[in-house]
């Protein structure tokens, strides 16, 4: 495993302070998504959004906090090997990642999986940017990686791509219990939210809910989280 790294607490883009209103928000998506598999227990789910810019990345990550604070423990790995953030988010090294599991380079996935100094949570990055991201998603060693993750977490959570720009997200639908999606106010256009919808259907992709991203409530202008 990685040596340790510490989370970025400069930015914005973790929730700060378990109690503040972003968190409780994030826990409510938590609680909604655990209703959602009540006949069984997840273990597993990607988040996307129709396109880029809508909060996927963030949500994604926030979501892997709050897991882990009720004791779970997690993992999140940055699948959007185009554009990859994660080790942004958690300020770490991006040197070896997911796309050097895939590609055969790492034998053992304990050679990039990262700690992230939240209890309970690990993260594993993207790597090097591949040729090939679909091609390798799709391949043999996704299901071995998921066998092994599955054996050491209690939740394992994929970043993807948007799903209108990419098939990269629909990979993971056969691997995954389901999926989130994140929309964002007055930025996502109700067509693409639906045509997002239509394509993850159509991958047999369960949706477990969506998440309304930067909503306004009163005057002031937050990002605030729904689930729906």
């Amino acid at each position: 495993m990685v040596r340790k790294q510490t989370v970025n607490k400069k930015g914005s883009y973790l929730v700060n302070g378990r109690h503040s209103l972003a968190a409780e928000q994030y826990k409510t998506i938590r609680t909604n998504l655990e209703f959602a598999s009540v006949n069984r227990k997840l273990r597993s789910f990607f988040v996307t959004s129709p396109g880029p810019g809508e909060g996927k990345s963030t949500t994604a990550a926030n979501l892997a906090v709050v897991f882990s604070e009720q004791g779970k423990r997690v993992i999140l790995i940055d699948a959007d090997m185009r554009k990859p953030t994660l080790h942004y988010t958690f300020s770490s090294e991006n040197v070896v990642g997911l796309s050097n599991y895939l590609a055969g380079q790492k034998p053992s996935v304990t050679n990039v999986i990262q700690e992230t100094g939240v209890k309970n949570l690990d993260i594993i990055t993207s790597g090097p940017v591949p040729p090939n991201p679909a091609e390798l998603l799709g391949g043999n060693s996704m299901k071995t990686l998921m066998n092994e993750l599955k054996s050491a977490y209690d939740l394992i959570i994929f970043d993807t791509p948007p799903v209108l720009s990419v098939t990269d997200s629909q990979l993971l639908a056969p691997y995954t219990e389901g999926v989130v999606l994140v929309v964002r106010s007055r930025k996502t256009r109700k067509e693409e939210a639906n045509k997002a919808k239509e394509v993850l259907l159509h991958s047999r992709a369960r949706i477990l809910g969506a998440v309304l991203n930067g909503n306004e409530m009163g005057r002031r202008k937050k990002n605030y989280y729904y689930y729906a």
